[in-house]
């Protein structure tokens, strides 16, 4: 396949395991163009995907390593990969500045204050089961989207990190702009890094100004005790931005796919309420079949890299495949596309692997692992109020989730 032959994915993400697939039968590792015209490599199974992250090769720092990376000012219509890219944090660096803002950051994620957030993770998923009771009364449809699996890890992540309530809302349609590939424009772009050069300072400096047992300020005043490094303002603003975002918009597609996945699945639903199949096996599953992050962009080239006899010039992008990887029917079996909570298939890579897997893990599998139980247990005649068909994904080919999810809270 020729340079000018590259696939253009789908910046809508309409049917991301369907383009997968197409993918799939054109190679191993597929020249693909991202929303504006962005050239990059995709991956498309499970063991390519696997070997190029854990590659020393392959670095996460487009400032070192992307080729491409000085021209970005003469595309307009790649300034959305900016917020991907063009940010400083543990997503984007590599080598010893990755391992050295993650030293600093980890601490923060700790076991301890996961499990101190279970109460309060119960409490909330208490108290917006009552408020969907209520607003389903009538028996007309309500969305679980929007009233469960959005609100829960919002307000998590919002309480987690100090977000005052009146930067909340600000705070979650940043995200979700982030998230939105739709639209390649400039003005797109350019609002992005609005939000994100507005949002988050307001939120570093009322937490300066008003410091408080949570997150944010925490990693206002990280500080290494070996040799007194801390994260520089810039570092502080991204940290941010990927520990706020990673924390939330992904819980929402985990909780909501789940949602999804088990009601257009009733028997093997029907096994979960039996106890013959594990909440945490639903929760691998989902992760599996419907990646909260489908496709992450990027990774470079260091070097040349060949894969199956296709050779990745050194200076080209990656896309980050999860989705792809997870459907691989090579490694999967020839039902890799179809939900199986009985699979026990926990070595998918959703949440990364090695020395990236996300570090805010933990928090989404307890966060899911309370909800999930707790909405079923409530509503035993839950069911969609539209068919699957019916379902929107949200216009994003990187994230997977859908954008209303209409149900019956059943007698």
């Amino acid at each position: 396949m020729t340079m000018t032959s590259r696939v253009a994915l789908d910046p809508f993400g309409a049917d991301i395991t369907a383009e997968y697939a197409r993918l799939r039968a054109l190679g191993p590792i597929v020249p693909v163009e991202l929303p504006g015209g962005i050239p990059a490599w995709a991956p498309t199974g499970y063991d390519t995907l696997k070997g190029l992250i854990l590659d020393p090769r392959v670095s996460k720092d487009p400032r070192k390593h992307w080729s491409l990376w000085p021209e970005i000012g003469e595309h307009p219509s790649w300034g959305w990969i900016m917020g991907w890219v063009g940010v400083v944090n543990m997503l984007s660096t590599y080598g010893p500045d990755h391992t050295r803002l993650r030293k600093l950051v980890a601490p923060s994620f700790t076991a301890r204050r996961t499990e101190l957030m279970r109460t309060r993770v119960e409490e909330i998923t208490a108290e917006l089961l009552e408020q969907l009771a209520v607003a389903g009364e009538s028996g007309e449809p309500v969305d679980v989207r929007a009233g469960f699996a959005q609100p829960l890890p919002m307000r998590l992540i919002c309480e987690l990190f100090g977000v005052p309530e009146d930067m909340r809302e600000d705070t979650g349609r940043m995200i979700a702009a982030i998230m939105d590939t739709s639209d390649p424009s400039p003005e797109h772009a350019a609002s992005v890094q609005q939000q994100i050069g507005t949002v988050l300072p307001a939120l570093i400096a009322y937490k300066s100004a008003h410091p408080g047992d949570d997150m944010t300020t925490e990693l206002i005043k990280v500080r290494d005790d070996e040799d007194g490094d801390r994260l520089s303002d810039e570092e502080l603003l991204y940290t941010l931005l990927l520990v706020i975002g990673a924390g939330f918009e992904t819980t929402v597609n985990l909780i909501g796919n789940a949602v999804v996945a088990l009601l257009t699945h009733p028997e093997q639903l029907a096994a979960v309420r039996a106890g013959e199949i594990s909440w945490d096996g639903v929760i691998d599953e989902v992760l599996r079949v419907h990646p909260s992050i489908a496709s992450l962009p990027l990774r470079f080239a260091v070097s040349d890299i060949t894969v199956d006899g296709v050779t990745i010039p050194a200076g080209d992008a990656i896309l980050t495949t999860y989705a792809g990887a997870g459907t691989d029917p090579a490694h999967y079996g020839e039902s890799a596309e179809s939900f199986d909570a009985g699979r026990g298939a926990d070595d998918h890579m959703a949440f990364g692997i090695g020395v990236h897997r996300c570090i805010g893990a933990p928090l989404a599998r307890m966060e899911a692992g309370t909800a999930l139980p707790a909405l079923f247990e409530r509503f035993p005649g839950l069911e969609l109020a539209v068919t699957p068909e019916e379902l929107r994904q949200v216009p994003s080919f990187i994230a997977y989730g859908w954008q209303e999810i209409p149900v019956r809270l059943g007698g």
